[in-house]
């Protein structure tokens, strides 16, 4: 990484293995735009270092991440952007370029990253942290972790990163979305979304050693099937989903702006509380 980071830790535990942890537990790993970037560099450092072969996204403390550290701060003053997209445009043209910038574009570049990527999830996985979640080839849950994209509560269509349909398939999709409820790993597990799920106290053990045994095959042709399998995906309209989701986003943004003279609804608390605390996991 570029300086010395502050929300982000890079340790390399074997020596074909990174794992790159978000260290923010005070905050429930939310994400503000230096976790954001600094979590950028360290993918960076992974992927251009030739010795690592795996990579592994974990997170200290109670939960994995409570999503988008609120209120969003837009200005990127603090950070190197790396896109086009450009940043303080007024009204919903900057939020946009923010959102394509921090959230689409990050995510993106780091689903493509040619190496294998393992995220071990503990605890609570909300809304943006899903989108850190689905960018990584394989997941691995500890037995307490709970999944949940409550958004919809503040009238827009989901997360930035759209891949809902893709991980959960069309009719959970929906429910997640719908309802705002908390799915658990055992679930997603059946619907393919996660791959293993494990006590907690072996999260940490059983996803390096899955990420070791990745590590044997040669780096070439893990790149070669990571790379055949995206592309498979892409064919079938993963992309350009993610587009069109992306744009409807911003649809929202501007009608809650236009109602409500903010970027979300107004009175999305309660009905975000009542699916996280009062109703059970599905």
């Amino acid at each position: 990484m570029t300086q010395a980071a502050t929300f982000v830790r890079y340790e390399q535990p074997t020596p074909r293995v990174a794992r790159i942890v978000l260290a923010r537990p005070e905050k429930k790993n939310a994400q503000n735009n230096k976790l954001l970037y600094e979590l950028n560099d360290a993918f960076d450092r992974a992927a251009r270092d030739n010795e690592v072969r795996v990579i592994i996204l974990a997170a200290d403390g109670t939960d994995f991440s409570a999503g988008h550290d609120l209120p969003v701060d837009i200005s990127l003053q603090d950070v190197k952007p790396i896109s086009t997209w450009g940043s303080g445009q007024p009204g919903i043209e900057g939020h946009w370029a923010y959102e394509e910038e921090a959230y689409f574009g990050l995510c993106w570049r780091w689903r493509n990253i040619p190496k294998p990527t393992i995220c071990a999830v503990q605890g609570r996985a909300i809304a943006a942290g899903l989108m850190l979640v689905w960018v990584c080839d394989l997941i691995v849950a500890s037995e307490d972790a709970l999944f949940s994209d409550p958004v919809v509560a503040f009238g827009a269509n989901g997360v930035e990163y759209f891949a809902h349909p893709f991980e959960l398939g069309v009719r959970k999709a929906k429910e997640l979305l719908f309802t705002g409820r908390q799915f658990t790993a055992r679930s997603l597990e059946k619907l393919g979304m996660i791959n293993r799920v494990v006590p907690r106290a072996s999260l940490e053990a059983e996803t390096l050693a899955l990420a070791e045994e990745i590590a044997q095959r040669p780096p070439m042709g893990l790149k070669l099937a990571k790379l055949a399998i995206n592309q498979s995906q892409d064919a079938q309209g993963f992309y350009t989903a993610l587009r069109g989701a992306m744009s409807i986003q911003q649809l929202s943004h501007s009608h809650a702006m236009n109602m409500y003279g903010e970027i979300t609804h107004p009175d999305a608390g309660p009905l975000i509380r009542k699916a996280m605390k009062e109703l059970p996991p599905l």
